[in-house]
Order: C-alpha cells, then sequence, then structure tokens
C-alpha cells in the first residue's frame, strides 16, 4: 500500500499534501508549472509501478490457467505473448501521454518484487496453488492502491494544469513571457558547459 505520510519529505508526501494545490491563483507562474511537473513526475513514476504490477498479474493469472486447463507449455515460454497481450489490452486508465520517463524505475522494481516475499516469480510453476492465490491478491490489492494515488495526484495535476490555462484564457499570463523564461533557462544551461 502506498500511504501518504503528512509532512514526509517523498515528493508523493509533498503533492499530496493538503496545502499543495492550495490558493493556486495566488502562486506565481513559475511556481505552478514547478509544482504541476513534480506533480507530473509523480504521476509518470505510479504508472510505470502499475505498468509493473499489471505484468506481475498476468504472469500470475496465466499460470493459474495453465494449471486449471492441465496446459504442458511454460509461462516462460509464453511470457512474451502475455506480456503482448496485456500492451495491446483495451486501454484502461487516463488515457493521457506520458512524455516524462519513470525516475524512480529501480526502486518501484524492486518494491514490485518484495510484494511475494522470498517467492522468486521467474519460476511461478514452484509455487502453490495457495500461494500463487495469495500472491495474486497481494498483487491485486497493490495495484488497487497505486491506482487510486495515481488518480489523486492527477487531479493535482489537472488542477495545475486548469489554472495556468484560465491564466492565460483571461491574459493573465502570455506565451511571449513563457519564451522568454524558455530562453532565458537555456541560455544560463548553456553557460555552465
Amino acid at each position: 500500500m502506498i500511504e501518504v505520510r503528512p509532512g514526509g519529505r517523498r515528493r508523493i508526501d509533498r503533492v499530496l499534501a493538503a496545502d499543495y494545490a492550495r490558493d493556486l491563483d495566488r502562486l506565481p507562474m513559475s511556481t505552478l508549472r514547478e509544482r504541476r511537473d513534480e506533480a507530473a513526475q509523480e504521476e509518470t513514476d505510479l504508472s510505470y509501478l502499475r505498468r509493473l504490477l499489471h505484468a506481475r498479474i498476468d504472469i500470475v493469472k496465466a499460470e493459474q490457467q495453465r494449471r486449471a486447463s492441465g496446459g504442458q507449455t511454460r509461462v516462460v515460454d509464453q511470457l512474451t505473448a502475455i506480456l503482448a497481450d496485456n500492451a495491446l489490452g483495451p486501454a484502461t486508465g487516463s488515457g493521457r501521454y506520458q512524455k516524462l520517463e519513470p525516475s524512480r524505475a529501480g526502486e518501484y522494481r524492486r518494491s514490485a518484487e518484495a510484494l511475494v516475499g522470498d517467492a522468486d516469480l521467474s519460476d511461478v510453476t514452484s509455487l502453490s496453488d495457495a500461494k500463487l492465490a495469495e500472491t495474486l491478491e497481494s498483487y491485486r490489492e497493490q495495484e488497487r492502491s497505486v491506482s487510486q494515488r495515481r488518480r489523486e495526484v492527477q487531479a493535482v495535476v489537472d488542477s495545475f494544469n486548469a489554472e495556468i490555462a484560465r491564466r492565460y484564457a483571461q491574459g493573465v499570463a502570455s506565451v511571449d513571457e513563457l519564451l522568454e523564461s524558455e530562453r532565458r533557462r537555456s541560455h544560463s544551461g548553456n553557460d555552465e558547459d
């Protein structure tokens, strides 16, 4: 389960803090963008973790199905098809385009592996039916938790985007200021080289 700790130092703790997206109309545009970008990165990381969990759920379900049907083909031999079916299946989720890369991929991969304790998912055939069912439920529970937090973070991103759009629509912010800000940031980055 992904817990949010009030006053915590992790990015998710900041993004989901009660005051993070409060009084947006009073924040400078640069702060709005920084916070929006931070929340978007958290959304990307949660989406990555969610995809990892979906893949593991699919692997466990494939082994359960193989056992139930008496199939002889090992799950590892079906891995490409199992993962491709997940990638080609109907989309679930926000349908948002993610241009960011996960920033904590290794950490999330280790977290997903830790969910099964000392069970080695590379050989799901070695797990008892009971352990397989327990593992599947654990993954599903974690996926529900990740999905819930992801929706909460998406709402934060949406609130920042709405405020930024409102400012542009009302003429409070201008594209020229944004371009000038980007140009200055680009030049200051080049000066460091």
